[in-house]
């Protein structure tokens, strides 16, 4: 019996009366469950429960054959206060969402990692302004955590990066996956940002764009069949 908080990164219905959902835990890391859906008000398992980056607890006799574990109990563990009622909020929750669902697969028991989920989470959902730059700081943080953070240290003006060691170069390197000097000093503005400090970088709207793909790119690079996010469209436009 394994009893553990969870975050909810994607949900589908899978025939007439079952959900299949994809959890980070923390006891766990990467879960797959399936949960049958009951319209009855006295269910344990609820439905709502599972919208992406929901906080949850849960409980699971974990059975090492299958690859598909099954719930005995789910609760709310941190009761999402504004981010599922502001639209701004809500469609940056399904970008990083998504954008995690994808980062983080195959990922084994990672507690720290779960950890800056699950903190950054709750604070959005606590943040009444000047969070524009949320998505792009959570996505370069979130690197740390999976083993390939660049090195952002000895910028100097007119360098390259290469996305391939993830450093600072000189001169331009001898492949292709690198940034010209201009993107670069995207990337050493951004580094410096973290959430509390965040609202004092102010970013064009084509900038804030621009940094997302770079990152994009970075993660597409590092990370085998990283695909494009069907829900960047419309962060794109929001911001």
């Amino acid at each position: 019996m394994i009893k553990t908080r969870a975050i909810v990164l994607h949900a589908f219905k899978f025939g007439e009366n079952k959900l299949m959902v994809e959890l980070f835990t923390e006891a766990q890391g990467r879960v797959t469950f399936a949960s049958h859906l009951s319209k009855s008000a006295k269910a344990r398992v609820k439905k709502q429960y599972f919208q992406p980056f929901s906080v949850l607890d849960i409980e699971y006799d974990y059975r090492q054959k299958t690859t598909i574990q099954t719930f005995n109990n789910v609760a709310i563990a941190y009761p999402l206060s504004s981010i599922p009622f502001e639209p701004f909020k809500l469609s940056i929750s399904l970008f990083l969402a998504e954008f995690t669902t994808y980062a983080t697969h195959g990922e084994q028991t990672n507690v720290p990692l779960f950890g800056y989920i699950a903190s950054s989470i709750e604070w959005l959902d606590r943040c009444s302004t000047a969070f524009s730059n949320f998505h792009l700081v959570y996505i370069v943080h979130l690197l740390r955590f999976l083993g390939f953070y660049p090195n952002l240290e000895d910028y100097t003006e007119g360098c390259y990066f290469d996305l391939r060691s993830g450093c600072y170069a000189p001169i331009m390197p001898t492949h292709r996956d690198f940034l010209a000097p201009q993107d670069t000093a995207l990337i050493a503005t951004f580094s410096r940002m973290n959430y509390a400090n965040m609202h004092l970088f102010k970013m064009s709207h084509a900038e804030r764009n621009r940094f997302c793909d770079l990152v994009l790119d970075y993660y597409t690079l590092h990370l085998p069949k990283f695909p494009e996010l069907k829900s960047l469209r419309v962060l794109r436009e929001l911001f």
